[in-house]
C-alpha cells in the first residue's frame, strides 16, 4: 500500500488542519473568518478556533475580534515552518492516559518508552523544520475561489 493512500498520522490530528488553514491564510493575503477557514479545511468553526488560538499563542496568526474579525498571518509565510506549527499544536494538546498498573517492571519500561518517544518527536520536529508553508504551497497546485 503506497504512503499517500493510507494516509500518515503522525502528531496531534490538529497539525494537518493548522496547516491547511495556513495555507489557506497565505493564499488569501488577507483576513478570514474561522468559519471561513473551517469551510475551506472541511472542519468546524468551533474547532476551527481551538487550533487557530493555539497558532495565535504561538505568534503565528493575529486574531481580531468582533463582527470584522478573524484570522491573518503574523508572519511571511516563508518564516513559518512546519515544525513551528507542529509545536504550537502540540503544547497541551495530549489524549488523556489511562492508569494502568503494571508493577516496578512496567513503571521502569513506561519511564524508558516515554524518553524514546520523546526524542523521536524531536527528531520529527527537526526535520519539519526543514519545511516552510510555501515548500507546502509549491508541492500543491489549487486556487482560492
Amino acid at each position: 500500500m503506497s504512503t499517500a493512500s493510507r494516509g500518515i498520522n503522525i502528531g496531534p490530528p490538529r497539525f494537518k488542519i493548522a496547516v491547511h488553514s495556513i495555507v489557506w491564510l497565505a493564499k488569501s493575503g488577507s483576513m478570514l473568518s474561522s468559519g471561513m477557514i473551517a469551510n475551506q479545511v472541511n472542519s468546524h468553526a468551533t474547532f476551527m478556533r481551538r487550533v487557530m488560538q493555539a497558532l495565535t499563542v504561538a505568534g503565528i496568526v493575529e486574531s481580531k475580534g468582533g463582527r470584522e474579525g478573524g484570522y491573518i498571518l503574523r508572519k511571511a509565510a516563508d518564516q513559518i515552518t512546519l515544525g513551528e506549527i507542529y509545536m504550537a499544536v502540540s503544547a497541551g494538546a495530549g489524549e488523556p492516559e489511562f492508569a494502568v498498573d503494571c508493577g516496578e517492571a512496567g513503571e521502569q519500561l513506561d519511564v524508558e518508552l516515554e524518553k524514546i518517544l520523546f526524542e523521536a518527536e524531536q527528531h520529527t520536529i527537526d526535520y519539519l523544520r526543514r519545511f516552510t508553508i510555501v515548500d507546502v504551497m509549491e508541492r500543491v497546485d489549487f486556487f482560492v475561489i
